[in-house]
């Protein structure tokens, strides 16, 4: 019996020790860990050192590169015999700091004309997409029109239209006293439903057919086809394109001010008038470039993303 014990106990401390636990398995030995993630090479540790080494010296480059192209244009600004002139002109501090509440006052009126012109702009464009992508023969003389509107549209400037509408109606006498910022918007609206219109065309265009096929089979109507599925699947394809309408739109607001609105640019040009001093047009860049950044950063970001998705196979 003590014989057997013994077998026993060696055979029970053989079977403790002989059988590592995977906690003890080095991470790079090829064994997962306790955690369950799949094992990590060597290799490919080491290819991850050299990409966060290549990242680094990338960062770093790009750094210096801007701080030597900075340096070099400041240098041939300050050697140029008109700088001083120049700056006193265009960057004076004095009329930097006069005119900065009577711009942005302005540019209120701005954030305003935007807001109303970009929904109209999305319903009107929308409308004249459907119209143009519309197969139904009743539609034939509205699809002409869409097509001679976005036509004309496109191929006059952006401040002709608003002389256009600014004097134009006005001149019939029909509506009375317009305020010149609504007749602003208007002509932003005319103008920029064109090129919107256009470019959901082309989204509504490059859905598949199948889909529209696929959606009719299983009950939906024409205007639930292209309601639930066409729209969808082209906005995300033409987003990127939709948005840099919208940030070239929002710096065309500033025209309004040929109309006599004070925007922005008219509250600078005021100040002008009296200073004699640029400065207050650069005070209004400056406003406009801060109110266009968001969307600057956001139209990028979507379009790297939709770009690693369309890549990488994934749903867009």
């Amino acid at each position: 019996m003590r014989t057997g014990d013994s077998s026993v106990s060696v055979e029970g401390s053989s079977s403790q020790t002989s059988a590592p636990r995977a906690d003890d398995w080095p991470a790079s030995s090829g064994h997962p860990g306790s955690s369950g993630q799949p094992p990590v090479s060597q290799i490919e540790l080491d290819r991850e050192r050299y990409r966060e080494r290549q990242s680094l010296k990338s960062v770093v480059t790009s750094i210096v590169s801007t701080m030597v192209l900075a340096a070099l244009i400041m240098v041939g600004l300050k050697l140029s015999p008109g700088w001083p002139r120049v700056q006193e002109s265009f960057f004076s501090g004095k009329y930097f700091v006069e005119s900065f509440p009577k711009v942005l006052q302005g540019l209120w009126l701005n954030v305003q004309v935007l807001f109303f012109a970009v929904i109209g702009v999305a319903i009107f464009g929308t409308l004249m997409a459907m119209i143009r992508v519309s197969k139904s023969p009743f539609l034939f003389p509205l699809r002409l029109l869409a097509r001679l509107y976005t036509t004309i549209m496109r191929g006059i400037p952006m401040i002709v239209v608003l002389y256009l509408i600014g004097f134009g109606i006005p001149g019939l006498g029909i509506f009375g006293r317009i305020p010149a910022a609504v007749l602003g918007t208007i002509a932003v609206i005319l103008s920029y439903s064109a090129y919107i219109a256009e470019v959901l065309r082309a989204g509504f265009e490059d859905v598949h057919p199948s889909q529209r096929a696929s959606a009719r089979s299983l009950g939906l109507t024409s205007g639930q086809t292209m309601r639930m599925v066409v729209i969808p699947q082209a906005l995300r394809k033409v987003a990127p394109a939709l948005m840099n309408d919208f940030i070239s739109m929002q710096k065309d607001v500033g025209l309004i001010s040929v109309l006599g609105a004070v925007d922005a640019v008219r509250a600078a040009q005021i100040v002008v008038a009296t200073s004699y001093n640029f400065t207050p047009y650069v005070v209004a860049s400056i406003l406009f470039i801060l109110t266009s950044v968001p969307f600057i950063i956001l139209n990028d970001w979507y379009s790297a993303r939709l770009r690693k998705r369309e890549q990488s196979g994934g749903t867009v």
